[in-house]
This record gives C-alpha cells, structure tokens and sequence, in this order.
C-alpha cells in the first residue's frame, strides 16, 4: 500500500467511524441496545463514548499505516487534540442529522 492509498483510506474510514454511532441505534453499530429485554434509544453521552472509542480505532489503524509504510513518529498531545478535533468534525453530519434536524410528524 503506498501513502496516498492508505491516506485516503483512513480519511474515508474517519468519516464513516465518526458518524455511525449518530445514524444507528445499536452500541458500537453491532449490538442492540436493550435495556431489561427492551429496545431503548442510546443517550447522547453513550454516543459520545462510541466516538472516542471509534477515535481511538481510527488512531490506531492510521499508526498500523505509519508503521507498515516506515518509521513510526511519537505524537505529542497536540497531535491527538488536532485530530480529535478533526474527527469532530467529520462526525458534524451525523450529529446534524441526529439532533438538529426536524422529523416530519414529530
């Protein structure tokens, strides 16, 4: 895999990650979540806990990239707030979508 490809891969995989616990009712995308037997519809602060843990996936893939590709570099903290505010924003959309947009009949 060359730089660019993997590149855009995980720009790609970042805009998927952050935006999937807004579009899904299920934890991490995979399991219902119930309560008691019953469905019930994630909080807002689980769905932030979804999108650091989804922060901490893509982080960890793009430093598998960095190594496959060479030297692996150690990141200070301004790296990890740079990035965390860029999955942010990529995770912008389905916020929208969740919490600001009005449904018709509600």
């Amino acid at each position: 895999m060359n730089q660019t490809l993997a590149i855009v891969v995980l720009i790609g995989l970042m805009a998927i990650a952050a935006n999937i616990p807004f579009v899904s009712e299920r934890v991490m995308g995979l399991v219902p979540w119930r309560r008691a037997g019953v469905p019930q519809v994630k909080s807002f602060w689980l769905r932030v806990g979804e999108v650091l843990v989804f922060y901490a996936i893509v982080i960890a893939i793009g430093f598998a990239f960095e190594s496959q590709l060479g030297n692996r570099f150690a990141q200070g903290w301004q790296f990890y707030a740079i990035t965390l505010a860029v999955f942010l924003v990529c995770a912008y959309p389905g916020f929208v979508w969740r919490y600001l947009m009005r449904r018709r009949g509600a």
